[in-house]
């Protein structure tokens, strides 16, 4: 199976030709020099503009610049906008003169990167999840260059960068030479995105072996071994620092016929999309895989499924659909390009989302393009890039049709030109037209979805016969020629479909679409974020579970009630359900509880408790730090020696055998006590807990708790200190009270 070229794919017209359009405009929005200045930094060139805030300023600097060369490069080959070539060749040739100035192959714009490339050069490495050596996760950053260079020349042709590319590259490898295998693993406990997969993109342009050599000593073992085992030790990591490894993993197969690390990516992919992502394909709560078996968390979070985790769970699916040929890595590929990645880009302003919260009745926030450099703005910037990716397909002789978006084809190979023609899903078919072909014999192979209840094919209005089932391809093997005319019909229906833990939280999918209603468009504060570290997270009120809508009564008439009003809407009560992707500015709800009537009335009184004592302690929290998770201890300014993090009893936490240190933000002098939790006793005698370098005062101690006084200052920066060298207790949380 191959794919075609972006050049040989052209939207025409639909929800995701007006996706491209809008990402269009936001990406000549940005300022190149503005992306460059980073580099020029580190390079010590004069800028040419001041470079971005938010995360391109506090220590993640230049990753959206490497996402930026990608997009712009597929955006030109799905397009033909001069401007984007023109954009991009400079964006190269700047980058090649930072190179040229370092001397060595180096190029980027991490923070003091050349005096911390040294100190790894060295040996001297001392990493945790997110951070190495202090330094905000520099491989997943230097990782977007590595992939911006690989894609301006894969999808743009420009071969400046390819050299820029081979250049790095080899610093690389020259860079990590000295360094032990176990010392590699070591730096690989930070995220890195998928640092292996572009050495052995590296190794196909060049068939230099010492890249594909590299590719798998970057290949993290902690990860890889379980996987190849077929062992499920996902829960708690941190999500989208193991799919884009997962993506190497495959590509390394391929080149090396490693049959066992392609098992290790489909099983991960099938245990990610199968048993670990809700409805529209997203997976994780607050950045991290939960348990399969407990969704509860991702329900009740402000920090739903990540837009990055589906970004890279397509092209995972696409690498292993090329690779096996097996539709049903398209069922979720179409699930999830519908429902989260075209909804997370705001249709008519532009703007990226970060969080997707299934929490009922809450929102989400959309980027500015001066405002916001998040890590789901790089990734979202590519995302509209590239839905010509895989509506077609071919392998030497057939042609496959993938996905049902009106598009037209363009088959140099075969010197065959098509239209599709759809308006798919609010009409169930889409229809096929051979523009330009001289006659010739091969196979048209229509997939059969997974959704689809039947299928019809007919050529010039004649019935075919339809062999093939659900989750297949229905092969129409003819001499075609220009003006003949394919026409796909199907059935389609309303499915209630449960959350994967098997609990009695379900939500309303027709065929591919998920639907979810718009509640309401009271207080969405930072609908369009603003340049603060968390601008990306909703501000607006928490709504108590049990005022959400909930199905009760007896589970045959959950669908009935169902009425339709036009087409992909349906009224449910007071409540109006349409596609999920066309719900933004609101408030919505997309999974809905069901019940018997007792069980309703119990599950009430039980949850309005728990809710009155969450936002009860929620109200009286100034600021508070979820120790071990990777954003909250970023955006703490998390500093720390001999420490590590883990995920035991559903929770997260840290320790140490020196310090760790968080600074906590005091709005308006309102905090009057810390209170800190531990997954262990708490014991004065083995840990010393400092305000401003001051030891501070407990106010009570209590088995698994502190509590101390705070300080009266607008930052107070805690530092927590292991006594003699001995194990701190590992710490779960920490909150900066009102009282």
């Amino acid at each position: 199976m191959q794919p075609f070229t972006l050049q040989e794919v052209r939207l025409t017209s639909g929800p995701f030709k007006q996706a491209q359009d809008v990402d269009l405009k936001y990406i000549l929005a940005l300022n190149p020099d503005k992306l460059l200045a980073p580099y020029l930094i580190d390079a010590g060139l004069p800028l040419k503009a001041q470079r971005y805030g938010n995360w391109e300023s506090v220590g993640l600097d230049g990753h959206i610049g490497g996402h930026y060369l990608s997009a712009l490069a597929m955006m030109y080959a799905s397009t033909g906008e001069p401007e984007l070539k023109k954009r991009l060749d400079y964006m190269i040739g700047e980058l090649a003169r930072c190179q040229a100035k370092n001397g060595n192959g180096y190029v980027g714009g991490i923070p003091q990167g050349k005096v911390f490339w040294d100190r790894i050069h060295k040996g001297d490495i001392d990493g945790s999840s997110f951070g190495l050596n202090n330094t905000w996760v520099p491989l997943y950053n230097i990782h977007k260059l590595f992939a911006g260079l690989r894609d301006a020349y894969a999808y743009a042709g420009n071969g400046q960068a390819k050299q820029v590319l081979i250049g790095l590259g080899d610093w690389f490898v020259e860079l990590i030479k000295p360094l032990s295998d176990e010392q590699i693993q070591q730096v690989l406990r930070t995220e890195h995105g998928g640092i292996n997969e572009t050495f052995a993109d590296l190794y196909i342009l060049t068939n230099d072996k010492k890249y594909l050599e590299t590719a798998q000593r970057l290949s993290h073992r902690a990860l890889l071994y379980p996987l190849l085992e077929q062992q499920d030790k996902l829960t708690g990591l941190h999500a989208n620092t193991q799919i884009p490894k997962v993506i190497g993993f495959e590509k390394i197969a391929t080149l090396t016929g490693k049959t066992d690390w392609s098992e290790a990516a489909m099983y991960f992919w099938r245990n990610v999309s199968q048993t670990r992502s809700v409805a529209f394909g997203g997976n994780s709560v607050r950045e991290h895989f939960n348990p399969t078996t407990d969704f509860s968390q991702v329900l009740r979070s402000n920090q739903g499924p990540e837009t990055c985790n589906s970004f890279n769970m397509l092209r995972l699916s696409k690498a292993l659909f090329l690779d096996k040929n097996d539709v049903s890595y398209l069922d979720f590929y179409e699930r999830t390009l519908y429902n989260h990645i075209l909804s997370s880009q705001h249709p008519e302003k532009g703007g990226f989302v970060y969080f997707t919260p299934i929490r009922p009745n809450h929102y989400r926030v959309y980027s500015q393009s001066e405002t916001s450099m998040w890590c789901c703005v790089g990734s979202g910037l590519e995302n509209h890039t590239k839905y010509g990716e895989l509506i077609y397909s071919h392998s030497t002789n057939d042609l496959f049709v993938n996905l049902f978006i009106p598009s037209t084809l363009n088959w140099k190979e075969k010197g065959v030109r098509l239209n599709q023609r759809t308006n798919f899903p609010y009409e169930n078919g889409t229809e096929l037209v051979v523009q330009q072909a001289k006659p010739q014999v091969f196979s048209v192979q229509i997939r059969y979805p997974k959704w689809a209840e039947n299928l019809e094919v007919l050529v010039n209005g004649k019935q075919q016969a339809v062999n093939g089932k659900p989750s297949e391809y229905v092969a129409i093997s003819r001499k075609w020629k220009a003006g003949d005319i394919i026409t796909v019909r199907f059935k389609t229906s309303t499915r209630l479909e449960q959350l994967p833990d098997g609990s009695n939280w379900a939500a309303f999918v027709h065929g591919p679409i998920v639907l979810a209603a718009k509640t309401s468009t009271a207080d969405l504060k930072g609908l369009f974020a603003d340049d603060s570290r968390m601008g990306h997270e909703t501000k607006g009120k928490l709504y108590p579970l049990t005022s959400a809508y909930a199905l009760v009564g007896d589970s045959a008439t959950y669908l009935s009630r169902l009425k339709p009003v036009d087409r992909l809407r349906f009224q449910l009560d007071t409540l109006t359900l349409q596609p999920f992707y066309e719900v933004h500015d609101a408030r919505y709800q997309m999974y809905f509880q069901t019940f018997t009537q007792a069980a309703f009335d119990e599950q009430q009184a039980r949850l309005k408790q728990q809710e009155a004592e969450t936002l009860a302690l929620e109200a009286i929290t100034i600021d508070k730090v979820n120790c071990g998770e990777q954003q909250p201890e970023v955006d703490h300014a998390y500093k720390g020696e001999k420490s590590e993090s883990g995920y035991d009893d559903e929770r997260f936490w840290r320790r140490t055998r020196s310090y760790i240190s968080y600074q906590l933000q005091n709005k308006g002098l309102a905090g009057k006590s810390i209170s800190i939790t531990a997954l262990d006793d708490i014991k004065p005698e083995n840990v010393d807990f400092l305000l401003d370098d001051v030891p501070a005062q407990a106010i009570t101690t209590e088995g698994k708790t502190i509590q101390l006084k705070a300080n009266d200052k607008e930052v107070v920066t805690l530092r927590i200190v292991a006594r003699n060298g001995k194990q701190t207790p590992r710490i779960n949380q920490i909150r900066l009270l009102t009282r």
